[in-house]
């Protein structure tokens, strides 16, 4: 079962685990009736107990009869477990690694992976975010962007298609409908505090083992909102010569704003 899955992942034997369910399910029991409930053999059982006993995971409160650690509590102390090692594991980090100027292109794959790297990103960004994205994955960060907006994240949203209006900095790209046949496929680029870069393409009908570049590279990450940034004025030049039409006060708004966003 998936509680059990979780429980291994956090350092528990499978025995260990099964003992513990079943305990948790069934409580006050002894050795014989966990044996059958957990499937752990009863020659096994015992030792077990004794072992969840010593981890404080389990108690004995009359002989031979156990109760579990209360799951919430052996949450927290899973918890508090992880953020001491994590506190000690960031200070080794510190004193063991060599400070150095260079970013490395890292590859990506695998969409789910991608999309959660994508929305790490703008979780994590304080001031801007540029954004280039098709709809279906637009779709699946718009909750992150529009809570890094409420928080005071400036959104710069170039959109490769028909996507409702959510920021007052956002445009359609010209000739969206036919860049996706162009490249193959659907680019995502989100750009955070001229810092972090996250950009590719899911190609088409591989999606999942598509490379997509994250990197903290200072020339790779400007460069590519540089790129962003003069998407806007493709759109404002392609409306004003190519389509013949004014820019409204809100798109000359949006062109002053870039204009002056270097």
């Amino acid at each position: 079962m998936d509680e059990a899955s979780k429980l291994l992942e956090f350092g528990f034997t499978q025995y260990e685990t099964a003992c513990y369910l079943a305990l948790v399910a069934e409580h006050p029991s002894n050795g014989s009736r966990l044996s059958k409930a957990s499937g752990v053999v009863r020659s096994r059982i015992y030792d077990v107990l004794r072992n969840l006993t010593r981890k404080g995971f389990v108690f004995e409160v009359e002989p031979g009869q156990y109760v579990p650690l209360p799951p919430d509590e052996l949450k927290k102390r899973i918890q508090s477990r992880f953020e001491t090692n994590l506190s000690i594991l960031e200070s080794q980090f510190e004193t063991f690694s060599v400070k150095s100027a260079y970013e490395y292109l890292l590859t990506l794959q695998g969409y789910g992976n991608v999309m959660e790297k994508a929305r790490d990103i703008i979780i994590n960004a304080q001031q801007e975010l540029y954004v280039r994205l098709f709809p279906e994955t637009g779709h699946g960060l718009e909750k992150h962007l529009k809570d890094a907006s409420a928080r005071g994240v400036g959104i710069r949203y170039i959109t490769m298609g028909d996507i409702p209006l959510s920021f007052d900095c956002q445009i359609i790209h010209p000739g969206s409908d036919g860049i996706r046949a162009k490249i193959g496929g659907e680019s995502i680029d989100i750009i955070a505090d001229k810092r972090e870069a996250l950009v590719g393409i899911f190609e088409e009908g591989q999606s999942n083992s598509s490379p997509i570049i994250w990197t903290r590279n200072k020339g790779f990450v400007v460069s590519n909102r540089d790129s962003l940034r003069h998407d806007f004025y493709h759109y404002f030049l392609d409306k004003v010569y190519d389509r013949n039409e004014p820019l409204s006060e809100r798109e000359q708004q949006i062109y002053a704003f870039i204009k002056a966003d270097d």
